[in-house]
């Protein structure tokens, strides 16, 4: 098939390109380059089954394709909030015009979603039929309403006008290709590790998360939009539902980098949430998914990105 990725140069596109041309499909990769890089896909640009358009998903885009991931829109704190106007339109005119261009040329599409539309959530592990809670007017809500609206739109389509959707709901992914200024505990521990300069930990350090290594979580999205089951709209948590303490995320790295960290503590940001684990059962009864990759192989390769990055 042709299958068009938006943010097809960021972390998580740019390995969905990967996996898409190895499965044998055309790639068109969409991106405007405010969080991607070209350094991601330069291994791609010469293959006559990949296209790269620098473009907005912000504005329209006419493209003939059979699917479409829309993953267009800053993920990290540091970026989202730089211009959170922005992330809010990337968001909704985003999947506005992805919908429109699914609508005219009856693609399928997936809406990349997060684990942060449920906020700080007082249920645990997260079931998708929880609502949330989150703060509308918070420093983080530009991602968290934007896609919130985001699968909005996607159901209000799919109701109304018989587009054929699919909604993931991404919890934390790490791996290769994490840009080293994102701001992300992973990337940013990860750095830290290396340079041996101080890892802030917010907090006691215990709040948890849930950390998938990057080719699970992009196996997870092609399982999903291949999935033709009668309730293939309703969104699905693709995550790792194995819970870690941002404390041992610090140990495992220690042991991963061979070295001793040193942890400077701060006070948790506003909205940060103390708990962010998914609950997988409808990934793995409906796609048969879930995740094979350890937190400590998934680091061990992670390090070895950043070393290498970082020598460069």
């Amino acid at each position: 098939m042709r299958v068009l990725v938006t943010g097809g140069a960021g972390f998580l596109g740019s390995h969905l390109c990967d996996r898409l041309l190895a499965d044998g499909h055309d790639v068109v990769a969409v991106d405007n380059l405010f969080t991607g890089a070209k350094a991601n896909i330069v291994h791609l640009l010469d293959r006559h089954d990949f296209e790269f358009v620098r473009h907005d998903v912000v504005l329209p885009i006419l493209l003939e394709v059979d699917w479409i991931f829309n993953l267009a829109c800053p993920a990290s704190p540091i970026h989202y909030q730089y211009n959170p106007v922005k992330t809010v339109k990337t968001s909704v005119m985003g999947a506005l015009n992805m919908l429109g261009l699914a609508k005219r040329i009856k693609a399928r599409i997936l809406q990349a979603s997060t684990s942060e539309i449920y906020g700080d959530p007082d249920v645990h592990p997260q079931q998708e039929a929880y609502w949330g809670n989150v703060n509308p007017i918070g420093l983080r809500s530009c991602y968290d309403e934007g896609k919130r609206v985001a699968e909005t739109l996607m159901m209000d389509y799919h109701r109304q006008n018989g587009v054929d959707i699919r909604i993931a709901r991404i919890f934390n992914t790490y791996g290769p290709r994490m840009a080293v200024g994102d701001g992300r505990v992973v990337s940013n521990f990860a750095v830290s590790a290396i340079k041996g300069t101080p890892v802030t930990v917010y907090g006691d350090g215990e709040q948890t998360r849930s950390f998938c290594y990057v080719s699970d979580l992009i196996d997870g999205l092609v399982r999903l939009m291949a999935y033709d089951g009668d309730d293939a709209a309703e969104p699905v948590n693709i995550g790792n539902p194995h819970e870690t303490s941002i404390a041992e995320l610090v140990d495992c790295l220690a042991d991963v980098t061979h070295s001793k960290l040193i942890v400077e503590k701060k006070p948790l940001p506003a909205d940060d949430p103390k708990q962010r684990c998914p609950d997988i059962s409808r990934a793995t009864e409906r796609l048969g998914w879930s995740p094979t990759v350890d937190l400590r192989t998934g680091l061990t390769k992670t390090v070895g990105y950043f070393r290498e990055t970082l020598s460069v």
